[in-house]
């Protein structure tokens, strides 16, 4: 156990002790060649900042899985994918490609991870229940990896947000891995996106120096899937809704944002300041106290499901439920769902 926890230490210490070395001259290279967001619009930060912090936590993946990796066809998969990802995600940061590019590249990178990769989710048994999802396996799977990345990719909105919550998950799947003694390629991915991602939030945490931009949080996400994917060759309830549970913040904020659009009638990719992290900016609460806010609730996720993994009863359910409360609380005291104002207008023009 003691080389085991050396050897995670070196896993995570080194892509970021690297990460945070060439962030600066990253940050450089961003202004250099205008990958800079500036402020107004849906903005919040006040300055012009420069993007592609996604190359620095790409370029420590990369490092981390050189030295501690081990070469496969999968893993050949996930490069590939990877690089698809990057690219088009710099692309977007330095010249706006647009939504359809973007999604059609990751398509493209899913597709590999499926098709070449084999990661797929074939079945599940859970309950007693066993169920084959047969042919219904690849697009499923597809699904799930575009899922996770629009997932992370519309909740980076605040400094810190994004990579803070895919560090929460990088770090809970990994103590699950060590209590449940995994050493396969997961766990290496794991522990070196930990050491990556907590590297670039040194100079992305409010009040952020750099940003991740597409390229970072669209790679974050990605990873995220592959990770998950990972962990599903044999599905068990456990093994499917773990992951799932941990990224609770951004699938909830996620489900909310195309929830929100259908009712408006507003096309699902249109950008609005309508998200958790924008609801709780609006009841006066600092950028800081914001997101240390989804931290929390979403490190009660985290804690809740390895406490699911060591012991399975009956207080992880209260906690899933009381969790489950605080979700429900917060749709219903804010806009994240229904434009209450507009709705009060509506009703009080219709009784005048």
């Amino acid at each position: 156990m003691q080389n085991q926890i050396l050897d995670v230490l070196k896993m995570v210490l080194v892509p970021f002790i690297f990460v945070v070395i060439i962030i600066p001259f990253i940050k450089k290279v961003a202004v250099d060649i205008n990958a800079v967001d500036m402020p107004g619009g849906r903005h919040i930060h006040k300055k012009p900042t420069p993007k592609l912090g996604g190359l620095g936590i790409f370029f420590g993946f990369l490092l981390g899985y050189m030295l501690f990796g081990t070469h496969s066809g999968i893993m050949n998969a996930v490069l590939i994918g990877s690089f698809i990802i990057i690219l088009l995600g710099v692309l977007d940061d330095i010249t706006e490609l647009g939504p359809l590019p973007q999604f059609i590249g990751q398509l493209v990178a899913a597709s590999i991870i499926v098709f070449y990769g084999g990661l797929l989710i074939k079945d599940i048994s859970a309950f007693g229940l066993y169920i084959d999802f047969n042919f219904l396996s690849y697009p499923l799977t597809i699904f799930f990896i575009v899922g996770c990345i629009n997932c992370i990719n519309l909740i980076d909105g605040l400094d810190g947000l994004s990579g803070g919550i895919c560090s929460i998950y990088y770090l809970t799947i990994g103590i699950i891995a060590l209590i449940q003694n995994k050493t396969g390629l997961d766990y290496v991915i794991t522990f070196t996106m930990l050491g990556s991602t907590l590297g670039f939030l040194v100079y992305n945490f409010h009040p952020a120096s750099i940003f991740a931009g597409d390229c970072g949080s669209n790679f974050m996400g990605f990873m995220i899937a592959v990770i998950a994917l990972l962990g599903f060759k044999n599905v068990t309830m456990t093994s499917f809704i773990i992951p799932l549970v941990i990224l609770a913040i951004p699938i909830l904020d996620t489900l909310f944002a195309i929830v929100r659009r259908f009712l408006k009638k507003e096309p699902l990719f249109k950008g609005d300041k309508l998200h958790l992290h924008h609801q709780l900016l609006n009841r006066n609460l600092s950028i800081r106290q914001t997101i240390f806010i989804i931290y929390g609730l979403d490190l009660l996720f985290a804690i809740a499901s390895i406490i699911y993994i060591l012991t399975d009863g009956i207080i992880v359910y209260i906690a899933y439920s009381i969790l489950l409360l605080v979700v429900i609380l917060i749709v219903v005291k804010t806009n994240i769902v229904f434009d209450k104002e507009q709705i009060f207008k509506r009703r009080k023009a219709k009784h005048t």
